[in-house]
């Protein structure tokens, strides 16, 4: 379980920050949409993912890029 905290804003909002690891281990990044979804036990924060692939093809060729040696041998 991660725990976090609500953060004020100037205007009277609050800002819930997510952990690094959090982010990382979802694939979200500074920018993405959540949708929250309210629960009779709390809530629930979805990503909203939109048909867009670009995303998912850079993630790809990062870490084709990261591998490429290993990959390179495997392909023989």
């Amino acid at each position: 379980m991660i725990k976090t905290t609500i953060h004020g804003l100037e205007d009277g909002s609050g800002a819930v920050f997510l952990p690094r690891e959090m982010l990382d281990s979802l694939n979200l990044q500074v920018g993405d949409q959540l949708q929250v979804i309210e629960t009779d036990d709390g809530f629930i924060l979805r990503p909203v993912r939109d048909d867009n692939h670009e995303r998912q093809i850079n993630a790809a060729r990062d870490v084709m890029d990261k591998y490429e040696a290993a990959l390179c041998k495997l392909a023989k």
